[in-house]
């Protein structure tokens, strides 16, 4: 009975995400929360108008109703299938994330502030202006879209260049706004009264709005505003350059991986088989790898044999392994340490080294091979020593896993 439900669970948030063109029924649902979506805010904004609301309001309160019952279920049935949504944690843990995270608080926000009228009748007005929230719930529709989903794509990727590129506007505005005020205080006092009042006049110039309602009169004043305004058409022009290259980037990798495929997909092996390796006269069947990982072809001589679950190994094939790629966001930092003359490892064992209680060897590289440390390998002149530690070294090189 239980992993039963677990697979209805699993089916259910295969179905309330977005789906594949190869699931009919998740492509199905999306289409029908998406129309949802664009039907509530569709009468929401007809219900604004005083005819349409005289002849169709009832209507359109039914129609409301109905999609707002429609968000609740959709909710409670995300609360229920967050497990498979976040799948590294516990139940109770991702039903919190989900909850809490942005999408999460919008879902509840666009059914409940219709229903709490009904308990808190004092806030009824305050609750129908909490309504507009609504409209975020096109980041759904965004999500089935890869020409939608882009824009995220590209502002997540560009966040760091976009907030530096905000960050100098806004000093901008402040360096301009001191700079007018000490200009034009004098010439008008009751416009230029204190520091902060040129806010609204360097917005206008530097984001090339001007509305015009304050401007400078001072001859200083008026030639600064020329300064001013050149550098407001260079400053918007630096995010806007920012997201163009950042959608021109985005669009090339898609049409690149719809043509070849993702490169990430699968990373590949090579593996020399030795004498003294244990697979040497085994089946491929009984080889029993690691889930994840599949022999994908065997290079023996100049044949390339493809791995049938009787093929027999023998010395010298050359394997190739086929594995996922890592997909952790948190790096791995291994350090690369090349032993010179005067460095104290050279000559030493590994297990007589002083760091070998804060940190493990993971690779040895000596000239074109590759060695598996062990605690009495001797290290040498020119090796390639690939350690692992948290603690700092020096005259290392850093790479990022």
């Amino acid at each position: 009975m239980g992993k039963t439900l677990e697979k209805k669970r699993k089916r259910l948030y295969e179905i309330l995400e977005v789906g594949s063109d190869l699931d009919k029924v998740s492509r199905m649902y999306d289409f029908i929360n998406a129309f949802a979506i664009l039907i509530n805010l569709t009468v929401s904004i007809m219900y604004t108008f005083e005819n349409i609301r005289e002849q169709y309001g009832h209507i359109i309160n039914i129609i409301e109703e109905v999609t707002v019952a429609f968000f609740a279920v959709d909710y409670c049935l995300r609360l229920w299938a967050a497990k498979y949504m976040y799948p590294h944690t516990t139940q109770f843990r991702a039903v919190f994330k989900y909850a809490f995270s942005f999408m999460g608080i919008i879902d509840l926000l666009s059914f409940a502030t219709y229903y709490l009228p009904v308990f808190f009748p004092g806030g009824a007005i305050a609750f129908r202006m909490i309504r507009i929230v609504r409209i975020f719930r096109l980041f759904r529709i965004n999500a089935y879209y890869d020409s939608l989903s882009v824009i995220t794509a590209v502002i997540k990727s560009k966040k760091q260049q976009l907030i530096s590129s905000v960050f100098i506007i806004l000093v901008l505005m402040v360096a301009s706004s001191l700079c007018m005020y000490g200009l034009e205080h004098e010439a008008q006092p009751e416009v230029f009264n204190n520091a902060f009042s040129g806010i609204w006049w360097s917005t206008s110039t530097l984001l090339t709005v001007g509305y015009g309602d304050i401007y400078p009169i001072t001859t200083m004043g008026k030639l600064f505003g020329i300064v001013i305004s050149f550098l407001g058409v260079g400053m918007v022009a630096i995010p806007t350059g920012i997201i163009s290259a950042g959608f021109v980037n985005q669009y090339t990798t898609i049409k690149r991986n719809n043509e070849i495929g993702y490169e990430d997909d699968m990373h590949f092996i090579k593996i020399s088989i030795k004498e003294e390796d244990r697979w040497i006269g085994k089946r491929i069947a009984d080889l029993k790898l690691s889930q994840g990982i599949i022999i994908v072809a065997i290079r023996r001589g100049t044949e390339v044999i493809i791995p049938r679950g009787d093929v027999v190994i023998e010395l010298g094939d050359m394997i190739i392994l086929g594995t996922e790629p890592y997909g952790d966001h948190q790096s791995i930092v291994l350090k690369e340490k090349i032993l010179q003359d005067l460095n104290p490892w050279v000559g030493q064992k590994i297990k007589d080294l002083d760091i070998s209680r804060h940190a493990t060897i993971v690779l040895v590289k000596r000239k074109n091979k590759t060695l598996i440390p062990n605690g009495n390998l001797i290290l040498e002149d020119n090796d390639r020593v690939f350690v692992y530690t948290k603690k700092h070294l020096k005259d290392v090189n850093e790479i990022n896993l």
